[in-house]
């Protein structure tokens, strides 16, 4: 890991910052940027462990990506994008040892169960950032501390992070019935927009 973003982190985390909006993050955090991640080495690098957070909108009418490369499907058999044709997404991208992510988890937890019955299917790829989060059976373990019943793909060599044109955890998106995207969320915070945005896509 690169050894200035490191220190970054750190000093984010001693700190305690909470959650800020783009445009104080854009001041606040003037390191914080977009890096390519084509391999496990540079993508290790993105975690936004300092509470930043952005929103970001998705270009209009584009689909979801499909999910490629899964190692192993858990909570769930394997699904594809036209598995979910009928359901609002969300598709969140997440590493369990990942501070930022855990903070979300009991958001989205609470959202997949009040919403599936109406129609949100909660997709929850992890894609991990340390060696010991490849191990299945200590993401197994972090699905039952949080209580994560939704399915959980397993990308460990990145590739559906790669399809995505992610460079985050952790990052959120929501996709209408139709498979199209709607919303795009980076980081922490957002979370009366996102369920409202939910809800109105759920109609």
């Amino acid at each position: 890991m690169n050894h200035n973003l490191l220190r970054r982190r750190q000093l984010l985390f001693y700190l305690g910052l909470g959650v800020v909006g783009i445009g104080t993050a854009t001041t606040a955090f003037p390191n914080f940027r977009k890096v390519n991640a084509p391999s496990i080495s540079s993508a290790n690098s993105n975690n936004t462990q300092g509470s930043e957070t952005i929103a970001v909108k998705p270009p209009v009418g584009k689909s979801l990506p499909e999910f490629q490369g899964i190692n192993q499907w858990l909570n769930s058999t394997p699904l594809s994008i036209a598995d979910l044709k009928g359901s609002v997404v969300l598709i969140q991208f997440w590493t369990f040892a990942c501070i930022n992510c855990q903070r979300t988890l009991p958001y989205i937890t609470r959202w997949h169960r009040q919403y599936e019955s109406q129609g949100l299917k909660v997709i929850g790829i992890h894609t991990p950032e340390f060696g010991f989060e490849r191990d299945a059976n200590n993401i197994k373990k972090a699905l039952q501390q949080h209580k994560i019943t939704y399915p959980v793909p397993v990308d460990n060599e990145y590739k559906t992070w790669n399809a995505y044109d992610n460079q985050y955890w952790p990052h959120l998106f929501l996709a209408d019935r139709q498979g199209f995207l709607q919303y795009d969320h980076i980081g922490e915070g957002e979370y009366e927009k996102i369920e409202q945005t939910i809800r109105q896509l759920l109609g």
